[in-house]
């Protein structure tokens, strides 16, 4: 007789496309994570390299999906086992008790979502300045990025319809609809996320783009028709 494995107490999920110089190193650092008894599940977009090759031995499950993040995060949720998810980019490392954070915030009735605040990682000393502005936005706002990554009961994201398949601000819209439900936890534990798309297009143009898109965006903008002028905002 087989016994019915423990359902995991957090379930991570991190969308991958073409992450092969890093994917490896990303999931090292979730092991702790996963010896305390969480779930790991990358979901790959079609990688055309070896994205998934390294990141089947380090995971829980690999799983395929049409390229997009939303997309993606959304395959991730419908197969993770656990009843608390949170979603992670590739290039985002989370604090070292992350999963006891999440928990306590989901664990009582304040809070059905939330994320951390952000550090981004880079030379650019204006990056710093960057990370401030966006964990005190969102703390006024209650609306979160994906680079702070956001968490959340199941029963949450079951309740809003997962993450609206939209090629950008997926992570703003989402966002909305989870406040619609609550306020969310903002932790001041940071998770410390790349600065490459920063600094490959440089710090104040990048930051200039952002604002004009979510400008765009918070005045009816559609976001198919943001992602086909602004094509490169992914970085």
């Amino acid at each position: 007789m087989t016994s019915t494995p423990p359902t995991p107490p957090l379930s991570i999920v991190m969308p991958a496309l073409d992450e092969a110089a890093g994917i490896g190193a990303a999931l090292a650092r979730l092991q702790p994570l996963r010896g305390r008894g969480c779930e790991v599940i990358v979901v790959d977009g079609g990688s055309r390299d070896a994205t998934v090759d390294l990141a089947t031995p380090s995971c829980d499950r690999v799983a395929v999906s049409p390229p997009g993040r939303a997309a993606q995060m959304n395959v991730g949720a419908r197969v993770a086992h656990g009843d608390a998810l949170l979603f992670l980019h590739a290039d985002t490392e989370l604090p070292v008790d992350a999963d006891r954070l999440v928990l306590a915030a989901l664990g009582t009735n304040r809070h059905v979502w939330g994320r951390f605040d952000v550090r981004i990682n880079g030379r650019p000393a204006l990056l710093r300045v960057i990370a401030a502005m966006m964990n005190l936005r969102s703390r006024l706002t209650g609306v979160a990025t994906g680079d702070q990554a956001i968490f959340c009961r199941r029963s949450a994201f079951d309740a809003v319809g997962g993450f609206p398949l939209q090629p950008l601000m997926e992570d703003v819209e989402i966002s909305k609809r989870l406040r619609r439900l609550g306020r969310p936890a903002c932790l001041r534990a940071r998770v410390t996320t790349s600065g490459r798309r920063w600094e490959k297009h440089g710090v104040v143009r990048t930051v200039l783009l952002m604002w004009r898109l979510r400008l765009a965006y918070f005045l009816g903008v559609d976001a198919a028709r943001l992602a086909r002028s602004y094509p490169r905002h992914r970085g």
